[in-house]
């Protein structure tokens, strides 16, 4: 039963992960494309990879690019 209710927690927050990132404008994606490009290269589009990626360089980000990491955290 624990591992069912793990897989449900997984999904959900999957789809919502997912859903953030496609809300995201050309704009906010222009702003983290360097640091995308530098850091996140290969990581693979979908489940919020790229912005956990860029959140682990969140410190070495351009700050267009950390107002947008921001944003998509609320």
């Amino acid at each position: 039963m624990h591992n069912l209710r793990f897989a449900v927690l997984a999904l959900v927050f999957g789809f919502s992960t997912a859903a953030l990132a496609q809300d995201m404008s050309a704009e906010q994606r222009a702003a983290c494309k360097a640091d995308y490009d530098k850091y996140c290269t290969g990581t693979m589009p979908g489940g919020g990879r790229i912005i956990a990626c860029l959140n682990k360089q969140y410190g070495q980000l351009a700050d267009g690019c950390k107002k947008v990491i921001d944003a998509q955290k609320k």
